[in-house]
């Protein structure tokens, strides 16, 4: 199997990144759910709190990893004033247009904010690391804004999975 450039950046956007994305959100989510003092032990926390780190962590790394390759090396390409670039192919087709007009306007704003709150959300727990589990409503909050991060990458990801299913980047 053999991949061109644009390809491979694609694929490094899409699935590198968004595998580690995934991934991070999915123990990050784990451990910040269940750090609760009546679940835990004083060890417990203490390896709890060392996952929560590494997961947050690695979430906001992988956001910024996919905003960035996206934004400095994928998107370029979308954008190109070619006629045959995704954009021009939906701008030219009255039927597609609103996906770019509606799809990209919103992926394009909506995806920088999930690698900031991932960043909060990583700030927040490698601060107050095992002590968070003595302040709920700081843990409750943290993990609404690491839910929305979540859903905020995931709308930009399925905004953008779909507008390629419909002008691919070739």
């Amino acid at each position: 199997m053999s991949l061109t450039h644009h390809e491979f950046w694609t694929l490094v956007h899409g699935m590198v990144f968004g595998a580690v994305f995934l991934l991070g959100f999915a123990g990050g989510l784990e451990g910040l759910w269940s750090l609760r003092p009546h679940l835990m032990t004083a060890e417990g926390i203490r390896g709890r709190a060392l996952r929560l780190k590494i997961g947050t962590t690695a979430m906001a790394v992988a956001a910024w990893g996919t905003v960035l390759t996206g934004t400095w090396i994928v998107y370029p390409w979308y954008r190109e004033d070619v006629p045959d670039s995704p954009r021009s192919v939906l701008l030219a087709d009255p039927a597609r247009e609103q996906w770019h007009h509606f799809g990209m306007e919103w992926k394009e704003h909506i995806a920088w904010m999930s690698p900031i709150l991932a960043t909060v959300v990583a700030f927040i727990v490698l601060y107050y690391g095992a002590g968070l589990i003595l302040h709920e409503r700081l843990r409750r909050t943290t993990l609404v804004l690491f839910v929305l991060a979540f859903v905020l990458a995931a709308v930009a990801g399925i905004l953008g999975a779909l507008i390629t299913k419909t002008a691919p980047l070739v």
